[in-house]
Order: C-alpha cells, then structure tokens, then sequence
C-alpha cells in the first residue's frame, strides 16, 4: 500500500468543472463531494457520504447552498453540519459529514485533506499563467490505473520522450543530452534541467511555431511534492539566446504543468495544460496543442498502466537499476516518503491520549 502524504495540498478539478451539479472525486482514499455555493460562487467539499446510511452525496441533490441526500433526505450545511433530518424535529447533535479546506487558485482546484488546522492558503505552489490573459492555455485530466509514484518518476525523466513519444515530442536529443539537478529537500522542490542547443524539431513545437529546421530547446523542470510539476520550455531557432536584461523576445515559451493527485493506492488523477505566450488568438494552433498533448498523454497512460500490471507480478525483493537520468526522481521518492511519514507522525500525536 502507497503512503500518502496527507498533510499536503492536492488539485481536485479544474475550477469549470465545478459548477452547480454535484461532482465527485476520490483523493488519497476519500470520496469527496464538490459544489459551488449559489450565495457566492465558492467551492465547497464535502464527505461523499451521508453519515445515516453511507449513501453517496453525490447521487443526492442541491437545495440552494445545502446538499439533499438522494436516499433519505438528510441535508447537510456548507460546513457539513445536517439542517434536516426526516420524521423529526431534532437534528442529532453527531450528523454531519467532514468539510475540507478548499483553494481555488489559477483556475486550479486545491483541496486539504489532512488536519485542517495545518491547512495554509499561502503554501499552495502557483501556477500562474493558468489564469493569465497574456497566455493561451489547453488542458484535460486523464486517469491512469497506477501507483502516483510511477506518474512522478515519469515526469521527472523526459528523456522516455525519445522513445515513447517519437513523432510527436521526442526527438534523439532528449535522451542523448545529460540533465542537470537541483533538489532542496526542506521546500520539497525538484529541479531538473535539459538544454539542447541544436536538436531537431519534433511536430508539436515546428506546427505551432513554425520553426524550420533545427532548434534551441531548453527543459526546465520545477516539481513541487507532492502535486505539481511544471515545465518551463523555451524553443528558439538556433544560435538565438535571451537578452542581457532576460528578455527572451525571439523565441517561444510554452509552460506545462501537470497536477499529479492520487486517488487510490492504484489510481491517479493526471491533470495536464500546456500553455504559450504565441499565437494566443489562433483556434487551429489550440486545437492542435491540446489534441496532440492528449495523444502523447495517453501513450503515458497506456505504458504506465503496463508497467503497474508488471510491476504486481514482481515477485517480492525484486531490484531496480537506477541511472543519472533518475537523479531526479529519486530526490522526489526520498521528499515523498518524507512528506509521509511527517503525516504518520502528525496523525499518532492526534491520535494518543
């Protein structure tokens, strides 16, 4: 079994997929029940589970800001507490269902699902041009019936681009080229960097910039455990570097993020977005950046759903090999596993007398 980390925040939806229709998600074990309040457009997340008989919230009904359930009628507050119960007047002083600690934060969902009184709005990483005018943004969320930990790993070594992704992302020099990493364990944050300074120019960049022939690419990795990852990739013809100020005007810069959430010990939320400061107005450029980013996540899906079912039917003590390319995901197994045990620690002090 995974160890979560529970004292974190985690992306639940995209902020258009919550809306006045009951939307459920499961994160780290917990079935969670997301709405938006009609009194002020706030997210609320509520326990997807009536405390009388277990029934799921989300198969109940909105009454205004309150949640009917759909079995018995028990309606439940924005804080979770019942307003109603029915047969009687007296509303139980134990029926209410937990409430979580919700941000809603460049056009990202976040939820707390550890103890509420660590939750710190201000320790949500930023994903900035999510919600930015100045960037075009397309994205999506697909499941993937594995372990969160595998989804990190592959972020966290792109040179599986050559391979896995050839024809759309991935060209020989991402495997070729050696990285460079950056771990500051206190703030859990993993960098790795990948510059090619001549490489070839895969479809997805040379169809939207319009780039021909050979290419400036820089990688530049930020994870943020446990959830978000962003790449800052910068492409440019050749020869042509940023300015002395920093100013970087003749080349293009798309931003990536993933928000990695795991559900249940063998299922993960993979919500992606690829956004670019060009061609911002051009539908025929979106739609051929979100279709093709979805075709090369769901050859990730695929292989690491493979990998997951292999890895079930490893008998017990199995090895791996680890190489330079994994520097960086190691670093962020050792943040994880620490991140976790953190929240072991913090649970059993909760839980003692």
């Amino acid at each position: 079994m995974t160890a979560f980390a529970r004292n974190q925040w985690y992306v639940a939806a995209y902020g258009r997929e919550i809306g006045r229709e009951l939307l459920g998600r499961t994160i780290l074990d917990e079935p969670i029940a997301f709405y938006r309040a009609e009194s002020d457009d706030t997210v609320i997340a509520l326990a997807d589970r009536c405390v009388h008989r277990r029934y799921p919230l989300t198969a109940g009904r909105l009454d205004g800001d309150t949640v009917v359930c759909g079995y018995h009628g028990f309606t439940y507050d924005t804080g979770g507490a019942c307003v109603f119960v029915p047969g009687q007047k007296r509303v139980p002083r134990t029926a209410r269902v937990r409430s979580y600690p919700v941000v809603e934060q460049d056009s990202l969902v976040w939820v707390w699902i550890g103890d509420p009184a660590l939750a710190d709005p201000g320790a949500v990483p930023r994903a900035p041009w999510l919600a930015d005018p100045g960037w075009t943004t397309v994205g999506g969320m697909e499941p993937i019936d594995s372990d969160y930990g595998l989804l990190v790993d592959n972020l966290l070594d792109l040179s599986h681009e050559t391979y896995l992704h050839s024809g759309y992302i991935g060209t020989p020099e991402v495997a070729e080229t050696p990285i460079t990493t950056e771990v500051d364990e206190g703030a859990g944050v993993v960098r790795v960097s990948r510059h090619m300074d001549d490489a070839e120019c895969p479809p997805f960049y040379a169809r939207s910039t319009g780039i021909e022939g050979r290419i400036t690419r820089w990688q530049d990795i930020e994870y943020h455990a446990p959830c978000l990852y962003l790449l800052h990739s910068r492409i440019a013809p050749v020869g042509v570097v940023p300015e002395p100020d920093g100013s970087d005007p003749d080349a293009f810069h798309v931003e990536i993020t993933y928000a990695i959430t795991p559900s249940t010990d063998r299922h993960v939320y993979d919500f992606w977005a690829v956004s670019r400061d060009f061609a911002q107005d051009d539908e025929e450029v979106s739609a051929f950046l979100h279709d093709l980013n979805r075709t090369v996540v769901l050859q990730d899906v695929g292989a690491l759903n493979l990998l997951q079912q292999a890895l079930d039917t490893e008998r017990e003590g199995y090895q791996e090999l680890s190489i330079n390319i994994d520097t960086g995901g190691l670093a962020a197994r050792r943040i994880l596993a620490r991140l976790a045990a953190e929240g072991e620690r913090a649970a059993a002090v909760v839980a003692s007398p």
